[in-house]
């Protein structure tokens, strides 16, 4: 989505929203978008500055300040993970490949952990294979 400025020929400003450039300079040339004040279909977009975040701005919505509920139901989460890890076998690169023969009967059926590309995912899910990402928490990478 994109926020436009505009005006209109009386000089009333407002904002309207849209899927890209091409979606204003359609409704545009249709004669779809008027003054929500005087209802001019004359309308222009003003000179806007870009949108710019910066990296701690990036930095600070990741961030969540934990109450004591939040704290409990992430205890939970770790705990989960912690079952899921025990009792699955990580097969590292090779989950795609091992996911299908087990899928497919071609090797024993058993929990098992490890990496796919979003691509793999998506394949695995297309054949009917359910599979799941593992959240990485926190206290995963320290």
């Amino acid at each position: 989505m994109i926020r436009y400025s505009l005006r209109c020929e009386k000089a009333h400003e407002f904002e309207g929203w849209f899927s890209g450039s091409a979606d204003f300079d359609d409704q545009h040339q249709r004669g779809l978008i008027g003054c929500p004040v005087c209802g001019s279909a004359q309308v222009s977009k003003m000179l806007m500055a870009p949108s710019v975040s910066t990296a701690r701005e990036k930095e600070a919505t990741r961030t969540l300040a934990l109450d004591t509920a939040q704290k409990q139901a992430f205890a939970k989460i770790r705990e989960t993970l912690a079952t899921i890890r025990a009792n699955a076998e990580d097969v590292g690169d090779k989950f795609p490949e091992e996911a299908r023969k087990i899928h497919y009967g071609e090797a024993e059926e058993r929990g098992i952990i490890g990496q796919a590309s979003a691509q793999e995912a998506r394949a695995l899910i297309e054949e009917g294979i359910e599979v799941a990402p593992l959240p990485v928490l926190q206290d995963d990478v320290n």
